[in-house]
């Protein structure tokens, strides 16, 4: 009986896996990508990094590399022995300037420029991985457009973050290439792929947010002008910001009541940052149509928020006493339709990002042989961690990968992703 009301009230709200078709997601997001590699893009803003992964890896070749994110700042000395392995060796961590308070531009790349100390001597080269957003120019600087609200430096924003960190470390002569997380994390995947030959890489992040990367040929970026249209080079899709996808109504009221409503909706149908939010969204909605006892429905409606991990925690009957799901279920079958709701949910939540995926795999028309697949790097605790999201997401793929567009693709988790990747750039480049 549980099972049936909870389906049924997705079912009403168009929030599903079944209310929408797989290959009709695949062919708006390809429409979309198709749109945002010329002058005219739509939501997905497919932005150039001018980074050939094409290339060799230098071996015996030390580089420096910077992961810069949130409130965290990594720093390494990064190279690939003879044997084709990644050595990694003088790991620092430390903060993000301006996290403590508002820090001027000066002070932000001074404080930065104070984390090469000890390293810059070691290599005229340097990786960054720089993981807000940011645009990227044919030199590989990029300049930022906006920190997020961890890091408090308004001056920064516009500037050119390689060119002002190397001002402020007095080394302008070094040669410095910026990149985001998602990036960085294809990168990543490609220096497992020494020992084994692969047709093509994919770099996908889902946790807080999501986004994804692939390897475009140049000669289908007609947006960017000047490049050599023999090769390729990465395109951070930035697909989080997708607006186009199967949204029910539950999934708009939430969207309006974001920070941002209106934008990267399709992160907030699933992503770890929202995924709570909407699920504690949909709930209060089945409450106001009586699908709850009186008491649960209106512990839930006083509810004011709740977190991916909270939701996911109850799903899996593994909540503890301070989980205000569990404190709001009064019983059985209360929990249990509050465990169906979720559930259906992240079952939706594997389309979408299968769709996601597929859509990207085609558009690079590589994986048609087994012996040669393309290899998915995939990043993220949602993906992970969120229950059985990713063994729905493995078979929406296999079951939409087949007959006449049959690919075949690996996926990896590489430890330390963004700093690995960072290291990568600039031993491609």
């Amino acid at each position: 009986m549980s099972t049936e009301k909870a389906i049924n009230f997705l079912a009403a709200h168009k929030m599903r896996a079944e209310d929408f078709e797989l290959g009709d997601l695949v062919n708006r997001i390809t429409d979309q990508m198709n749109q945002g590699l010329t002058s005219n893009p739509a939501s997905l803003l497919m932005l150039p990094t001018y980074i050939e992964a094409d290339n060799e890896f230098q071996v015996e070749k030390p580089v420096v590399a910077i992961d810069a994110g949130g409130t965290n700042f990594r720093i390494a000395m990064v190279k690939f022995d003879q044997n084709g392995d990644l050595v990694i060796d003088q790991q620092k961590n430390g903060s993000m300037p301006g996290v403590a308070e508002e820090t001027s531009k000066e002070e932000f790349f001074r404080q930065m420029a104070s984390y090469l100390e000890g390293y810059k001597e070691q290599s005229d080269q340097i990786g960054f991985c720089f993981s807000y957003p940011i645009e990227i120019y044919p030199n590989k600087d990029g300049k930022l457009l906006h920190f997020s609200k961890e890091v408090k430096a308004k001056e920064v924003e516009g500037e050119m973050v390689g060119e002002n960190l190397l001002k402020a470390a007095g080394t302008p002569e070094k040669e410095v290439v910026i990149l985001n997380d998602t990036v960085a994390t294809l990168l990543a995947g490609k220096s497992a792929s020494t020992k084994k030959a692969y047709d093509s890489f994919i770099g996908f992040i889902l946790g807080t947010g999501t986004n994804v990367a692939y390897i475009e040929k140049n000669n289908n970026i007609v947006k960017a002008e000047g490049l050599d249209l023999s090769k390729s080079q990465i395109i951070n899709v930035e697909s989080g910001n997708f607006d186009d996808a199967p949204r029910g109504d539950i999934d708009i009221e939430f969207d309006n009541e974001t920070d941002t409503p209106g934008r990267y909706t399709f992160e907030k149908m699933y992503a770890g940052g929202y995924f709570g939010g909407l699920c504690l969204k949909a709930l209060q909605a089945a409450a106001k149509e009586g699908l709850f006892s009186g008491e649960t429905a209106e512990a839930l409606n006083q509810m004011e928020g709740l977190t991916s991990v909270q939701a996911n925690s109850f799903t899996m009957g593994i909540a503890d006493a301070n989980n205000p799901l569990k404190a709001a279920a009064a019983s059985q079958e209360d929990a249990e339709i509050i465990m169906e709701i979720i559930d259906g949910l992240i079952d939706r939540a594997a389309k979408l990002v299968a769709g996601n995926l597929a859509a990207v795999i085609l558009k690079t028309g590589k994986g048609q042989n087994a012996d040669k697949p393309v290899l998915m790097t995939i990043e993220g605790t949602t993906f992970y961690k969120l229950k059985g999201l990713q063994i729905q997401f493995e078979n929406y793929m296999k079951e939409y990968l087949s007959g006449d567009k049959q690919r075949y693709y690996e996926i990896v988790e590489v430890s330390q992703s963004s700093l690995v990747g960072a290291a990568l750039a600039a031993l491609v480049n």
